[in-house]
């Protein structure tokens, strides 16, 4: 779904990205990963706004944070 923009459920085409976000107190679409805002990893939502099916992917570049936390 995130790369080739194509619902794998029911194959609708109209997909939606919901970009992560990191607020206060660790609220928001995120992994904390450290004391701060600063630390949070983002996870972003793909959804299919056909069927509704959804899908949370993180960035490639964050995924080495989460590895040194976890």
């Amino acid at each position: 779904m995130k790369n080739r923009r194509v619902c794998p459920k029911c194959g609708g085409a109209d997909i939606l990205r919901v970009e992560g976000k990191a607020g206060a107190y660790g609220s928001g679409n995120n992994i904390m990963t450290g004391m701060t805002i600063f630390s949070a990893v983002l996870v972003h939502r793909y959804v299919c706004c056909d069927c509704g099916y959804s899908e949370e992917w993180i960035d490639k570049e964050d995924i080495r944070k989460l590895k040194e936390r976890f």
